[in-house]
């Protein structure tokens, strides 16, 4: 995918009706680019409409908020990662801090969408983040090595896998707090640190996105951050309009 990354992870917003008027207006406005990727990740019973409507376009891309580890079975309420491919999704989220923080979501369940993601030929983007608690106790740099690791320790030939990393610090989620460009570099710088160790110079080429609490007037300071790739953007990518803004950021 062409770096900058913007990714926008409507949550529970955006039905099929209110997904619909929302793309054409986005498209409306924005037009097509070749020095940047858009991702949209719409709730489940609007991946369809966002993957319709982006038809055609290389540099908008939908994606999908989540998925089980099982091609199908007795799961319900559950989509596996051949239905969200089959429903139009190139790009799977794993392990964003509401999944793990409010449903219980573990690494070890992260690891087995990873698996699924790429079994299914989508790319998934791993999330990962320290809470206050972890903060203030100067764990981050642990939890999110660990995090990392054990979230892509079950992906067969990681060398060649289709994914991205997003850094979303827990306590910048929904809260109007944003770490400092500074912060975000730093641990972007480690984290590409870790993908060199894994992966070698394949490692350069995942893009490493920043998510917490981003909207249209710090997207730009976020962006200029050295290894600060892209940005996971959540309340401020359910409206249209301050979605295009952030989505043209320079």
């Amino acid at each position: 995918m062409k770096r900058p990354v913007l990714a926008a992870n409507w949550k529970m917003n955006n039905g099929p009706t209110a997904a619909r008027a929302f793309m054409e207006t986005f498209l409306g406005g924005y037009a097509p680019r070749t020095d940047r990727t858009v991702i949209i990740f719409p709730p489940a019973v609007s991946l369809s409409t966002v993957s319709s409507a982006a038809a055609g376009r290389t540099d908008v891309v939908a994606g999908v908020q989540n998925i089980h580890w099982a091609e199908k079975g007795a799961f319900t309420g559950e989509i596996s990662a051949p239905m969200a491919k089959d429903a139009g999704a190139r790009v799977v989220l794993v392990g964003h801090s509401e999944r793990r923080h409010v449903f219980g979501e573990t690494d070890a369940q992260c690891a087995k969408k990873c698996v699924a993601a790429s079994r299914a030929g989508l790319a998934f983007m791993l999330c990962v983040g320290e809470t206050i608690a972890q903060r203030e106790a100067g764990e981050t740099e642990r939890v999110v090595t660990h995090q990392l690791r054990e979230g892509v320790s079950q992906t067969s030939n990681l060398i060649s896998a289709d994914f991205l990393l997003a850094y979303e610090p827990v306590w910048a989620i929904g809260t109007g707090l944003t770490a400092s460009a500074g912060d975000a570099s730093a641990i972007h710088t480690l984290l590409r640190t870790q993908l060199r160790q894994m992966i070698g110079t394949r490692g350069d080429e995942i893009p490493i996105l920043y998510g917490g609490s981003v909207n249209a007037d710090n997207a730009a300071s976020l962006l200029r951050a050295p290894e600060v790739e892209g940005l996971l953007v959540g309340g401020a990518s359910v409206e249209p309009s301050s979605w295009l803004a952030i989505a043209q950021t320079r």
